[in-house]
């Protein structure tokens, strides 16, 4: 299985009964597929999995494998308990899905054999291909991932740290240890900020969170950055990425809420955040529209 392109990770919709508005997802991803995407990242950090009971994770998975029909693939969340865990993996394997990215267990601080023995045993449940997610209580030695590199299930690993040591470090330890296919991901939020840093160190994949809301100027970016623009990725970076960073660091979870608010601007109603996390101000939404506004216009130019 192949990922390539701008990874899309779609907002998921509650109705105004607060249940997951299933329909709405599935016109979201559509939409983001026939964008461009190259692969659909479902019920994932921006998609609120935290705040997902099991029913409502299988209504986002089936919704979005139904509206990518195929065209790419869909990997779906997993974390938290390991029981958990293992649930979700069970209904993303019988939904459709076609891997998981798995994030870091509930709270907990473990060593890295707990790690990978955790890392093991979701992938064991649903039988998918499992993509690991390294931030927050996840962090993983290189000679850990080294190790589930090798693991038949485990195909890659998505960096939410940012430590730049410890991941070359990584790297370097892995394609030391297998020639198997193995790939590495920037998964810091709003990722676009800090491709060039990661493409330094060989890391071309990255996650898009501002594609849910603007995949014109995630495209372009992305076209620029992988084309060799300069100038077009500096004026992204400075005109739209770097302001709505900044804007995203002034209140806890709005890496999530605004790219949800992000997409109501746009047109669809997705509806608000789920609890802990809270929706922008309409002060902070009005800024927002400005920030999309002059990216479109730095996308098209």
């Amino acid at each position: 299985m192949r990922l390539d392109g701008v990874l899309f990770f779609p907002v998921t919709p509650f109705g105004l009964d607060g249940a997951v508005a299933g329909e709405v997802l599935a016109e979201h991803v559509a939409r983001g597929v026939a964008a461009g995407a190259g692969g659909v990242f479902t019920a994932c950090g921006t998609g609120e999995f935290n705040a997902l009971d099991l029913d409502d994770y299988t209504e986002a998975v089936t919704a979005s494998v139904a509206a990518t029909a195929g065209r790419v693939p869909v990997f779906a969340g997993a974390g938290g308990t390991l029981p958990a865990a293992r649930a979700v993996a069970r209904a993303a394997a019988a939904n459709g899905a076609d891997g998981l990215l798995l994030m870091p267990p509930y709270l907990v601080t473990a060593p890295a054999g707990g790690l990978v023995r955790y890392v093991l045993e979701v992938s064991e449940a649903g039988g998918l291909p499992v993509i690991i997610y390294q931030r927050g209580t996840a962090r993983f030695s290189p000679a850990a991932v080294a190790e589930l590199a090798q693991a038949q299930n485990v195909i890659g690993f998505k960096d939410g740290l940012g430590d730049f040591d410890l991941l070359q470090r990584i790297i370097l330890t892995v394609r030391q240890a297998t020639d198997r296919p193995f790939t590495f991901f920037n998964g810091l939020p709003t990722a676009e900020l800090t491709v060039p840093a990661y493409r330094g160190l060989g890391v071309r994949l990255y996650s898009s969170a501002a594609f849910a809301f603007a995949p014109e100027v995630a495209l372009a970016f992305h076209r620029a950055v992988t084309g060799g623009d300069e100038e077009l990725t500096r004026r992204l970076l400075t005109g739209f990425f770097m302001p709505l960073v900044e804007l995203r660091d002034l209140v806890p979870g709005y890496a999530v809420s605004l790219v949800k608010a992000g997409v109501r601007l746009r047109g669809l109603e997705v509806g608000g955040v789920r609890p802990p996390l809270l929706d922008p101000s309409p002060e902070h939404v009005a800024r927002l529209e400005k920030i999309i506004t002059a990216g479109l216009e730095i996308a098209v130019s």
